[in-house]
């Protein structure tokens, strides 16, 4: 009961400045959910300075705006893709396909060795001498794929 007399004393104000808390605890508590609050603690605020609705009324608003801002932020945000210029640089192995390169060990057993940049790489693929020209067709995790050149 403490809340709906803090409200009843401070009215407007008391919305603007819960609104500007949650949006310092975002600041902190990073996510997104605390700004929307915050925002709509705010608005909630200015339309009780407005019209002096009942303090059930401006919980309802409250409630209202915060979800409304919420689900629109989520809907917006959810299906964005970020434009990348370096698209694979989390994925090491997928830059190396199509890259030629000479084996530093011989395939035998389907598997072999190959130094690309500053990295020895582990290869699979049919059984081949070691200095044979191959070419990186693919990866299954760090073991690139490679076929005879």
């Amino acid at each position: 009961m403490e809340v709906i007399g803090f409200l009843a004393e401070y009215g407007p104000w008391s919305w603007i400045v819960a609104g500007l808390i949650l949006l310092a605890l975002e600041l902190v508590v990073p996510g997104g959910y605390l700004l929307w609050t915050g925002i709509a603690g705010i608005l909630t605020g200015f339309i009780t300075l407005v019209q002096q609705p009942p303090w059930p009324l401006q919980w309802l608003i409250f409630g209202v705006l915060s979800l409304v801002s919420i689900l629109t932020w989520v809907r917006f945000t959810r299906n964005r893709r970020e434009e990348s210029d370096r698209p694979l640089l989390n994925e090491r192995t997928q830059q190396f396909v199509g890259q030629e390169a000479v084996l530093d060990q011989p395939i035998t057993n389907g598997f072999g060795r190959v130094a690309l940049g500053d990295t020895v790489w582990r290869v699979s693929g049919p059984d081949l001498p070691a200095g044979q020209r191959v070419r990186i067709v693919g990866a299954d995790g760090n073991v690139l794929r490679v076929e005879p050149r």
